[in-house]
């Protein structure tokens, strides 16, 4: 739960570069060059503008790959308030190799509902949910850096690099030694305020894009290895860094268009769907019916709801638009609170924009 509502990005870098002491605690920085995250107080150099993610919790900080800073100390405050923070955090760090259970923090002498909620209380994630976290990003880093299973298991601190293969074949869908060392189409993460997301690109167009915890993720990701002929594997190309950029800029509320080249999978009519989708303005939405009448299949709703729901880029290709015809939010893959919160953000676009054409003389 937020309690403190972050302003926009060009004030919060002057924060940052004034080093506000008010958004002490309310307001952190991720620097994605370094990949560490910092207090707005940090004695380093501050990062360009186009480097910085904004986040109002320590854990949306982790959850999003980003590192403490040894400098600044960001979780410091959390472990002062609560010293079974900094020594559950120095014991993690000591023993990164190590598989935490619950029954490790009991031998230490505490008690799991206190270090349960101490936790939920700071970072919004439990001791353990933050321990699996970390061995999991590590691990993706040196596979993104080319770095073979083995060592990737090793570094995420996994027991064997079956335990690791097994862990990202279940979020993958596959196993990490089926993966090319050649990517055509290369596999990595995008880190948003709702959640990482799985990118699929080549050096020319974006494949895919879904949340992380998506369901149809593995089988997206399976149908798009078999494209390939086999050629899928970790990667990150030009594609991605722009698609990284267009949702920062879209989340930080400036960017309602996005100029990604996309690469649609599916039939000719699903294609035309999709393209109807993204002429939907922010701000607004559609029914199955309005959509189909409006590309000239006025009883194809049940199709249209098909096409809307295979579409494998979201927030890009804005299936979120879709509402029911009694006004309902009806299904969407990256879960109904992501669909709402995206509606939210994007009346809060057309509410800025009416208010912006209202003021002009």
């Amino acid at each position: 739960m937020t309690l403190f509502d972050l302003p926009d990005a060009d004030t919060l870098y002057i924060a940052l570069l004034t080093r506000d002491p008010s958004y002490e605690g309310r307001a952190w920085v991720g620097v994605t060059s370094t990949g560490v995250f910092c207090r707005f107080t940090c004695p380093a150099r501050k990062p360009k503008p186009e480097n910085c993610r904004w986040f109002d919790s320590l854990g949306a900080c982790i959850e999003a790959g980003f590192r403490p800073c040894k400098r600044c100390q960001p979780l410091k405050a959390a472990t002062d308030a609560e010293p079974v923070i900094e020594e559950l955090l120095t014991a993690l760090g000591e023993r990164p190799e190590h598989r935490w259970c619950e029954a490790d923090v009991t031998a230490m002498g505490y008690d799991r509902g206190t270090v349960r909620r101490a936790f939920k209380r700071h970072f919004g994630m439990s001791f353990l949910e933050l321990a699996r976290l970390e061995r999991l990003r590590r691990g993706f880093e040196v596979m993104s850096e080319g770095g073979t299973v083995l060592e990737a298991g090793l570094e995420a601190g996994f027991s064997s690099a079956s335990a690791f293969r097994a862990r990202v074949g279940a979020l993958l869908g596959m196993a990490p030694g089926t993966l090319s060392a050649d990517p055509l189409l290369s596999i990595d993460w995008i880190d948003t305020p709702l959640g990482p997301m799985i990118a699929v690109a080549d050096g020319h167009r974006l494949h895919l894009l879904e949340f992380m915890d998506r369901k149809a993720l593995p089988t997206e990701l399976r149908k798009l290895a078999e494209a390939a002929k086999g050629r899928l594997g970790f990667g990150r190309t030009a594609i991605h860094d722009q698609t990284a950029r267009e949702l920062t800029a879209y989340f930080d509320g400036k960017r309602t268009v996005f100029t990604v080249p996309l690469a649609y999978h599916g039939s000719g009519f699903y294609g035309q769907v999709w393209d109807a989708l993204r002429e939907i303005p922010a701000g607004e939405t559609r029914s199955y019916g309005a959509l189909a009448t409006g590309i000239g299949r006025p009883t194809a709703s049940r199709a249209v709801a098909r096409a809307n729901g295979a579409n494998q880029i979201a927030i890009l290709i804005p299936c979120h638009r879709v509402i029911g015809a009694d006004g309902s939010l009806t299904g969407y893959g990256g879960g109904l609170w992501r669909k709402q919160r995206l509606l939210e953000i994007e009346t809060d676009y057309a509410r800025a924009a009416r208010t912006e054409s209202v003021s002009q003389p």
